[in-house]
This record gives structure tokens, C-alpha cells and sequence, in this order.
């Protein structure tokens, strides 16, 4: 657990300075969204040690401070960052690789008990909904607002409702 959470910490510190913010390690530890990725790991370790119940409490005390929901059976891999938690909806089912990046309002949701796979290297913006039974490809960026209900390629921009990959050039 706490391997993976220092990844998360790492990646997220990655993502400041690409957005040319050299923060420390304190900074990231306190910055929107931490207490989520922290919480999150935790049910799901606890989870993971039989100790379901103790791991609902936390899963409740995630959506009590942090305003998201993220089920104690989703399972992400290392690299795992929340810029902003409020609105965060991440089925129990649902499995991600590494470096997934996701910002508010983001639903990653469940239809007839199908949920999404997620691959490496993943952005979801802000009040992206990905539902049901589908797979995003590595490398995949999902623009705020957009709705997937429909796989994404490798390497797709995202973008609409329903979402729709963007074709190079048909945006100016």
C-alpha cells in the first residue's frame, strides 16, 4: 500500500512540474485531491485484508471529507492521481493501469454489471462520464464533459456526446 501510494504522490508531483510548478513532496501531500488518492489506497488494502468493514468506514470518510465515492474493489495501478476530488464517482469494478489522471466530477460507472478497463497512461477531464463495458486504449485523453459509452483506440482524443475521437486538423 504505501508503495502505491508514493507512486501516486510521485506521479502527481510529475504532473505540478509539467505545469511548471516545481512543488515539494509537502505541497503534493496537501494539495487537492491527496487525501482521496490516500483513502482510496487504504480501503482498498483493508479491503483486500478481509476487513470489508473497516474498509466501508473509510470508503464513507472519503466521501465525507472529499466529496467522492471510489469502491473499495476498484483496483488502479501505480501512478494513480485525483487533481480534485468533489464529484468523483469510480465503480468497484472498475480496473486501471498505470498513470491514470483524473479531475472533478469525473464518473467512471457500471451498466448491467459491466465496467470499464482502463489502460496506462490515461487523462479523464473534468465531468467525463465513462460507462459500461468498454476499454480505453493506452494513452488515452477524455475531454471534460465528454460521455463514453464505446471503447477508445490507443493513443484517441476524446471529446463530445456521445464522445467521439477527435480527427486531427477538425478542430482550428
Amino acid at each position: 500500500m504505501f508503495e502505491l501510494i508514493k507512486s501516486d504522490f510521485i506521479r502527481k508531483k510529475a504532473i505540478f512540474h509539467e505545469d511548471g510548478s516545481n512543488a515539494s513532496m509537502l505541497r503534493i501531500a496537501i494539495s487537492d485531491g491527496s487525501s482521496a488518492m490516500v483513502l482510496y489506497r487504504c480501503a482498498s488494502w483493508l479491503d483486500k485484508l478481509g476487513l470489508k468493514p473497516i474498509a466501508l468506514i473509510v470508503l464513507w470518510l472519503n466521501k465525507l471529507i472529499n466529496g467522492c465515492v471510489i469502491g473499495v474493489g476498484a483496483s488502479f495501478d501505480e501512478g494513480f492521481v485525483i487533481m480534485h476530488p468533489v464529484g468523483v464517482v469510480i465503480n468497484s469494478k472498475v480496473i486501471g493501469g498505470i498513470n491514470i489522471t483524473l479531475e472533478s466530477g469525473v464518473v467512471i460507472g457500471d451498466e448491467k454489471g459491466q465496467s470499464p478497463r482502463l489502460g496506462n497512461h490515461i487523462f479523464v477531464g473534468a465531468g467525463a462520464k465513462i460507462i459500461g463495458k468498454l476499454e480505453l486504449g493506452d494513452g488515452v485523453k477524455v475531454g471534460a464533459n465528454a460521455v463514453l459509452t464505446k471503447s477508445a483506440e490507443p493513443g484517441a482524443t476524446m471529446l463530445g456526446i456521445p464522445a467521439k475521437p477527435l480527427i486531427k486538423g477538425s478542430i482550428d
